[in-house]
């Protein structure tokens, strides 16, 4: 198949699973075309059989603002008659699916070629953030409405949609996915001496630092883990909270053991040195962090929120406790880190969820046989 994948090109989860899938759909004979903004976080080097198109968003005098959906559609309609595209999968409902339709309606009214079908893929702040604005909501239920084929990465993702934005379309649910050959835990004793000495354990967290992370809980939990045992905070990852992390680190004490890393697209030599990840969201759809992590053989305190449960078994596989209960979570935390027994065992029980669930060669052919009955409909 002939596929366009549009997507963000920053560090959130949405982005970097289109592109995971198109490396996957490329390795696996299928011809991408991958269009965004720039060019996406984790795009990287030269992969064979992907090609990326930059969205040029021309400013003039008498527009206020960029038109990016027109220039997104107007890429949309290009590449899908120059490429002869069979699918255009949008992934994440605004703009993206919204850009996806209105080409797909242009390539239609020029019954030139026949136009691609559009597929959304829903991955959550799309739906429970701005698709909850009723300065966005009817654009968001039409675009995901009209799609030819729609998926979400969870049951509660699903759910939410259903309920929140009385969508019509029927939805499948199809999990993130890692590359099981890829991410598993590294042998890093040199980078694990630069943080912390061998008695020092390693806290981490990764995310694009926006409010519904949570982040001032994060350096709360930790500053209550460090209380009771060694320990250093690492955050990798940047964005608006970045600020509130630094202060809060200053008000609890704990300024000169926490350590930001930035953005970094390659995490696995990261998550290899670490003994904890914390990910206490507001909401989470699914939890492509804490999947990383897991596969990394590392335990995951999080949030009972969202897909969070749908990844991580309580008390087997990782903790989750209520949102905001900062007390109950570093207290798993704690446990986690004086009981090498009880760090085994769910470290064991992460790795096995993934390689049992969570794999590409498990996930990648859901999105094919979802294409291939969209163009078949």
């Amino acid at each position: 198949m002939n596929v366009g994948i549009i997507c963000y090109a920053s560090m959130g989860g949405s982005g970097i699973v289109a592109i995971e899938l198109g490396k996957a759909l490329a390795d696996r004979g299928h011809q991408v075309h991958v269009i965004s903004a720039d060019q996406p976080f984790r795009l990287g080097t030269f992969h064979p059989g992907l090609v990326f198109h930059q969205v040029n968003t021309p400013s003039y005098p008498l527009f206020r603002e960029p038109q990016y959906v027109i220039g997104l559609a107007n890429t949309v309609v290009q590449v899908a008659r120059e490429q002869g595209l069979d699918i255009i999968h949008a992934h994440y409902a605004v703009p993206h699916a919204t850009a996806a339709v209105l080409a797909r309606q242009v390539l239609d009214a020029t019954h030139e070629t026949r136009a691609p079908r559009v597929v959304t893929t829903l991955h959550g702040t799309d739906i429970t953030v701005v698709g909850a604005d009723p300065s966005y909501s009817e654009i968001v239920a039409f675009s995901i409405d009209q799609s030819d084929g729609v998926t979400a990465v969870s049951e509660s993702l699903r759910a939410a949609t259903c309920r929140d934005l009385a969508i019509h379309h029927p939805i499948d649910v199809i999990p993130n996915f890692l590359d099981c050959t890829a991410y598993r835990r590294l042998a890093s004793t040199d980078l694990r001496r630069r943080y912390a000495s061998d008695e020092t354990r390693i806290v981490m967290h990764l995310s694009n630092f926006r409010p519904v992370k949570r982040i001032d809980s994060v350096v709360e939990v930790f500053a209550r883990i460090a209380a009771k045992v060694p320990a250093v905070l690492l955050l990798a990852g940047d964005g608006p909270e970045v600020p509130t992390a630094r202060r809060r680190a200053r008000q609890l004490g704990v300024a000169d053991q926490v350590r930001l890393l930035g953005a970094q697209e390659n995490v696995l030599p990261l998550l290899s040195i670490a003994d904890l990840f914390l990910l206490p969201s507001e909401q989470e759809s699914f939890g492509l962090a804490a999947l990383e992590a897991m596969a990394c053989d590392v335990p995951v305190v999080a949030s009972n929120a969202g897909g969070l449960p749908e990844v991580i078994e309580d008390g087997v596989s990782g903790f989750l406790h209520p949102v905001g209960d900062v007390e109950a979570m570093s207290a798993s935390g704690i446990a986690l880190l004086t009981d090498a027994a009880l760090h085994r065992r769910v470290g064991e029980a992460a790795v096995r969820v993934v390689r049992e669930r969570f794999c590409a060669e498990r996930i990648v052919p859901m999105y094919e046989a979802h294409y291939r009955r969209v163009l078949a409909s």
